[in-house]
């Protein structure tokens, strides 16, 4: 039988834990009032309906019900079970946990954790051993060579992990082995190679090893380059898909550049990682896709973090086609995005190996251009200005993208441009823009109005839904509320209910559960007390009741009048039961009895009156 973690530890790292610091590293917060809101990760949205609570160390979304503590968030964002959330958070405030402790409900389920803890433990081991080859070893001495003449500081290869694999067929298989990883699972996360006669054999041989992690910092592939590229072999071998590593899902960097991100405001998106790590010195908040195109779930990703993408792809024009198409997928998600423009088939590594970090950073990065600029300079591509077809072509493009803009102000300035550039009159490019796109014109004019703003309004700027309840549902959610704000009051409210229940299941069931939580020798503390509710149903409608603004110094007049609210629409349930019964009374011509209950319910009404 596996160890339970004891509460007082469970207890004790919760409250070491700030869940706005926590949070924040998958979640752009701003403040506003005494708590933070953001875009909520577990649905998409583009108005801010998530909530932090750093006084109650909780959390909320007022647009799909999540809900919970510390331990809630992880388990549900990341799919971790409690005790390894528990493990996560403790080795952040200095308490160490063994994962492996955790109780599973299953077989099948303890299973797979324990393979995909191998194979993570397995990724971790050969980064430590490539990178200790590369920086330490002389089998690892022409490629370390390699790297610097390339431009790359021994501080970057530090931080970035980079390694060396050693040109052989079984080196690594056979050190998996003798450390007890089983085979089948390393073939399955994409380590070795099983030939078909059974035995195994080293994905990657003889290649600079640059290590690839998720969002949580874990290594869970590896991208491998040879020195000398060969007509054999690829340049770039990256690992395969596997279940720790799909690539629409991984942004290169995106864990280490959550902190210069939020402190720049903004991300630089580079097509490779060598553009990630040759660029870290002065744009530490720069990330990566790794070798697919921009997905909805990598700008998913981004979004949490900042509002403001700076794409950074290569000079050429594949580079300059891929950040056109990235550019209008970004745009289309409600984020803002400037693009930095290289100089002709440059990309970031190369410029900062022929100028410098800090060029790059003034030249390029700061001098990035709104996507607008962008496109006009895009749409210059392939096409003879000097004549008249060409600049007519221009002009339609141009045009295009501009009908497509939302603001009245941005379509003057850039038909101004174009009529300085062109020498044409205003007039005649405004009517060209109507006649282009008069079906946007409609939609410019329907956007506009309040009721269908545009939903990419800035995050802090947060309008709670208000949502008309019956009276007894408000009553019993503001005696909950008060009951988890205080544990005297719970046992006033207690004693005023009289043994009676809470019309609704789930608010009876939290009102058992707190009452328990309080005889149980605990005080007020929602992020102890939603911690043993048993699902996450019930914790969300906890989390939510305990977002409200109460009254801090309630009476007990004002929890009478909750009480009498919830015991009268108990009475309003007996008389409209009595009324059926009524009814099936005079159904079977039983009069008398019909009579009996009609007395009944003129004696609820008066006591529901009074």
């Amino acid at each position: 039988m596996s160890e339970r973690i004891p509460d007082e530890t469970v207890d004790d790292i919760r409250q070491k834990t700030d869940i706005v610091d926590v949070i924040s590293d998958y979640v752009q917060l701003k403040k506003q009032g005494r708590n933070y809101f953001g875009l909520c990760p577990f649905h998409g949205e583009n108005s801010p309906s998530f909530s932090v609570s750093p006084d109650k160390q909780i959390f909320h979304c007022f647009g799909c019900g999540a809900g919970g503590n510390v331990y809630s968030f992880l388990m549900d964002h990341d799919g971790v079970t409690f005790k390894e959330a528990v493990s996560i958070l403790g080795s952040k405030v200095g308490v160490e946990i063994d994962p492996a402790s955790a109780d599973e409900d299953n077989k099948q389920g303890e299973n797979a954790k324990n393979q995909y803890q191998d194979q993570i433990e397995a990724h971790e081991l050969l980064a430590k051993f490539y990178h200790h080859l590369l920086m330490n070893t002389n089998e690892g001495q022409e490629a370390l060579e390699y790297m610097i003449g390339r431009g790359f500081t021994e501080e970057q290869l530090k931080t970035f992990r980079v390694g060396w694999s050693l040109p052989s067929w079984d080196f690594t298989s056979e050190l998996l082995k003798k450390r007890g990883f089983d085979p089948a699972s390393m073939e399955q996360a994409g380590l070795i190679i099983k030939r078909d006669n059974g035995s195994y054999f080293d994905r990657f041989r003889g290649r600079i090893m640059f290590p690839v992690e998720n969002d949580r910092g874990q290594v869970v592939a590896f991208s491998g380059r040879l020195i000398q590229a060969t007509k054999e072999e690829p340049k770039y071998l990256n690992s395969p898909e596997t279940p720790l590593f799909q690539k629409n899902k991984i942004l290169f960097n995106y864990h280490r550049a959550r902190g210069a991100i939020r402190r720049e405001q903004s991300v630089v998106l580079y097509e490779g990682f060598a553009d990630v790590i040759s660029t870290n010195e002065q744009a530490a908040h720069g990330i990566a896709t790794m070798g697919t195109s921009l997905s909805a779930q990598h700008i998913g990703m981004i979004k949490r973090l900042t509002n403001k993408v700076i794409i950074c792809y290569d000079g050429d024009q594949a580079g300059v086609e891929a950040a056109y198409k990235a550019a209008k997928e970004i745009t289309s998600s409600g984020l803002t995005v400037k693009v930095a423009m290289l100089p002709n088939n440059m990309d970031p590594d190369d410029y900062v190996q022929k100028h410098n970090a800090e060029s790059f950073r003034k030249e390029i990065i700061d001098s990035s251009v709104s996507e607008m600029a962008f496109k006009m300079r895009y749409h210059r591509m392939g096409k003879n200005l000097t004549t008249e077809d060409g600049r007519i072509s221009y002009i339609q493009a141009v045009l295009k993208e501009i009908s497509a803009l939302q603001g009245a102000v941005e379509k003057e300035l850039y038909l101004k441009q174009l009529s300085d550039e062109f020498d044409l009159s205003l007039n005649a490019l405004t009517q060209q823009l109507q006649s282009i796109s008069p079906k946007q014109k409609q939609t410019d004019i329907k956007t506009n109005q309040p009721e269908n703003k545009p939903a990419d309004q800035p995050i802090g700027v947060f309008h709670r839904k208000s949502t008309l309840r019956p009276a007894y549902l408000t009553a019993e959610r503001h005696l909950i509320a008060h009951m988890m704000a205080n544990d005297e009051t719970a046992y006033t409210v207690q004693t005023l209910l009289n043994g009676e229940v809470l019309n609704k299941d789930e608010h009876q069931a939290i009102y058992t559960y707190l009452l328990a939580f309080y005889e149980g020798g605990n005080h007020s503390d929602a992020g102890a007390f939603v911690q043993i509710l048993p699902d996450r149903h019930l914790r969300a409608i906890a989390t939510e009741i305990n977002m409200m603004d109460i009254n801090p110094d309630v009476g007990r007049d004002e929890l009478n009048d909750y009480v009498a609210e919830v015991l009268k629409y108990q009475k309003v349930l007996k008389i409209k039961e009595k009324q059926l019964e009524e009814k099936e009374a005079e159904r079977q011509h039983d009069f008398i009895k019909a009579a009996q209950i009609g007395m009944e319910i003129i004696q609820l009404r008066k006591a529901l009156k009074r």
